[in-house]
């Protein structure tokens, strides 16, 4: 019997392959196994990706710092962990879409919206997986100063805030779905409560990797959250922007309505 990942000879009683780890499957693919190895994959009591996600909200160093300095197997890599991120996002983007026109636009509550608001909005969902991940180089740049006495290269300041920010996509996950399903008019201002606990997650990663404390650590950790904002605010501008140049939003769409 041959392992059917990498070839290797098998003993016929063999449960896994000494060689590469992959489990012997001998039997058909049914509904019932597949669900299964789904259930078993990620959500066992061993699995990393449960491991994962709970060290990094006690102990945030251990999963970065051991990532970086090369404990590969203990937990999920950054880029898968940011891959489930990114699939849950996409099903919030569906219950998003559905209950979109409940949405309350008017977040800064002048009793008036605009056209353009609705177009950004679908925009924004139509490329969020991609903005998403823009955040991540804008964030590894506002943390240089945060990572510098680590002197953490770029690359790695990436995998710093790849898990920062798929942390906090699989964090706000389970509330969003329950506002999505129960009070979809909330939403809008539940997104702005929502990047404020990013605001804390990424200066509570900061705090546990870099261990400074008292003033030089809220000093530092103000300029990031300063640099990221400007950068945050800036897209904001320039997605608008290109909109407008492309057509999809018009001038008559600024037009305030009630």
């Amino acid at each position: 019997m041959q392992c059917k990942n990498c070839g290797n000879t098998l003993r016929t009683d063999y449960s896994y392959c000494p060689d590469c780890g992959a489990q012997v499957i001998r039997n058909r693919l049914t509904v019932k196994n597949l669900w299964y190895d789904a259930i078993e994959r990620y959500f066992n009591v061993d699995n990393t990706f449960l491991r994962t996600f709970t060290h990094l909200f006690s102990k945030p160093e251990s999963v970065i710092v051991g990532y970086i300095e090369g404990i590969r197997k203990k937990y999920l890599n950054p880029i898968s962990y940011l891959g489930i991120a990114i699939t849950l996002s996409g099903l919030l983007v569906f219950f998003m879409r559905k209950n979109s026109g409940q949405f309350d636009m008017d977040v800064l509550g002048t009793g008036q919206s605009q056209a353009w608001q609705g177009k950004f909005w679908d925009a924004i969902l139509d490329y969020q997986a991609i903005l998403f991940v823009l955040y991540i180089p804008m964030m590894a740049i506002a943390g240089w100063l945060n990572f510098q006495a680590k002197k953490y290269n770029f690359s790695e300041r990436i995998v710093i805030f790849t898990y920062t920010l798929a942390q906090y996509s699989l964090g706000i996950f389970i509330p969003s779905l329950i506002i999505l399903a129960l009070i979809p008019s909330f939403y809008m201002k539940f997104s702005f409560i929502a990047i404020f606990f990013m605001y804390l997650y990424s200066a509570y990663v900061i705090k546990r990797i870099a261990r400074e404390k008292g003033i030089e650590l809220w000093s530092k950790v103000l300029i990031f959250w300063m640099l990221f904002t400007i950068f945050y605010f800036s897209l904001s501008i320039i997605i608008p922007i290109i909109l407008f140049l492309t057509g999809t939003i018009q001038p008559e769409d600024f037009k305030p309505t009630a």
